[in-house]
């Protein structure tokens, strides 16, 4: 990786009034100069670092471009640790590219994705999971998604990591003390106390790597299936839950034919929901193909919304539930509808039965009214682990795939070790299996890396960050 050029990107999106460029190296300060008059005619060079600047950028005949604010930064203390220089300009495309091409002109490269946050890294300012939670704080679309990823980049989780880190340096330390003493026959470790001692580190990494679950829908959301038999009143239940009429409804059976999708923030989560085809036999050929994505819709589904007619006879219900094929990992909710229209079509004794009938959640609620359409939502949440009184922001949960699959890598390698003491094995065979415990927990923030895993990471960032 060449971090010895000099970088330029646009930092901001279409659209507003201002836009920013920003520019990082060692040749970023002299490069702006080039372009840059300040309005007392100062070099930023002299400047000292965090000062803001106001001035106009000129081409080569000394002809304005635009009037424009520079912030200057100076190494280490920058974002990239590096000079850096950030210019805000008017929004103009012309003067965007006018300004990026005088750059160019002056010895600097465009940057590549995410090009600047892997500066950071490289350069110590951010560990390789908060240069990641860079990406997830821009892809937030929830509070909740949103304060995972800011005490992910506040080096919360980095601690955590860091920590368990630590406690098995200093276990691997004492083992191999002991191979330096091994002619004498000197332990350093006691067996017990070792075994205790790694049934903590291993009941701690597998408490982060059983968050992943609950931390993968709370930083991409809960997507939501609305399911059950034609006319139960689904696409009626859509327009309730997004509070819009986003799905035409009629008393026809079958209107829905293909899958119609939208996500509403409830208590903080992005939930998505996808109004299906109803289940049924028939020989309408656009009918079964609106069937045929009802089930992968299913499949792809973390809650299912199976919504019945409150008349329905309970066996209809099953039948339903027996054809979903589901996973264990999913979560369905019985939604009986229509409690508005059939008064006495239900009870309490009911819905007890039907709860120990499929061993499911059971709600009633009316969607054309929107009655029990709040307790419905708060179900969905509390179905995937979600609680109200859990300040996310603070606790330490894994949203990132690449994080979970280290994890269950160090798990297997901390459990051949209590193997390897319930075996009485050698202290070299228990510390080859701690040096891999660690490699994986290493690979988390960046301690341990690879040129392949940081082109894959970074290849998803936006360019400008």
């Amino acid at each position: 990786m060449n971090n010895s050029k000099t970088i330029s990107a646009l930092a901001t999106g279409e659209g507003g009034a201002i836009a920013v460029i920003r520019v990082s190296g060692a040749n970023s300060v002299t490069a702006v100069d080039s372009i840059f008059t300040g309005i007392k005619n100062k070099k930023l060079e002299d400047q000292k670092g965090f000062t803001v600047h106001y001035g106009f950028i000129k081409n080569s005949v000394g002809e304005v471009v635009d009037d424009v604010i520079v912030t200057l930064f100076k190494a280490p203390n920058s974002y990239t640790g590096e000079d850096m220089v950030e210019i805000s300009c008017h929004a103009s495309g012309y003067i965007k590219n006018e300004i990026l091409r005088l750059l160019a002109v002056n010895g600097v490269d465009p940057a590549g994705a995410g090009e600047f946050t892997l500066r950071a890294f490289m350069n110590g300012k951010l560990d390789l999971s908060q240069a990641e939670a860079v990406a997830d704080i821009i892809a937030s679309e929830s509070k909740v998604s949103h304060d995972l990823a800011v005490n992910q980049i506040r080096g919360g989780y980095s601690e955590e990591i860091g920590g368990l880190r630590a406690k098995l340096i200093e276990l691997l330390s004492l083992l191999e003390l002991e191979l330096d003493f091994s002619e004498e026959d000197v332990e350093f470790a006691d067996r017990r106390e070792l075994k205790e001692l790694v049934q903590k580190i291993e009941a701690k990494i597998l408490s982060l790597k059983d968050s992943f679950a609950l931390g993968n829908i709370l930083k991409n959301g809960i997507p939501v299936a609305i399911v059950g038999n034609p006319n139960a009143g689904k696409s009626t239940l859509l327009n309730k839950l997004l509070n819009e009429d986003k799905a035409l409804v009629s008393d026809i059976p079958g209107t829905t034919r293909d899958l119609i999708e939208d996500s509403v923030n409830i208590n903080g989560v992005q939930c998505r929901f996808i109004d299906t085809a109803g289940i049924r036999e028939t020989e309408d050929m656009l009918e079964n193909m609106g069937i045929k994505r009802t089930f992968e819709s299913i499949g792809k589904a973390s809650v299912i919304l199976l919504v019945c007619d409150i008349a329905d006879a309970d066996e209809n219900i099953l039948k339903v539930l027996n054809g979903m094929d589901l996973r264990d990992n999913q979560h369905t909710i019985v939604v009986l509808n229509k409690n508005d229209k059939y008064k006495n079509a239900v009870s309490a004794n009911r819905i007890t039965g039907l709860k120990k009938l499929t061993n499911l959640p059971v709600i009633t609620v009316s969607a054309k009214y929107g009655i029990g359409i709040d307790e419905l939502k708060q179900m969905i949440l509390s179905s995937v682990g979600y609680k109200n009184v859990i300040d996310y922001s603070s606790n330490i949960i894994v949203t990132n795939s690449r994080h979970s699959q280290a994890l269950s890598g160090a798990v297997v390698a901390i459990d051949r070790v209590l193997s390897g003491l319930d075996m009485e094995l050698s202290g070299d065979l228990l510390a080859e299996d701690l040096r891999t415990a660690l490699h994986y927990l290493s690979e988390i923030t960046g301690d341990i890396t690879s040129e392949d895993i940081l082109k894959s990471i970074f290849a998803n960032f936006c360019i400008g960050k």
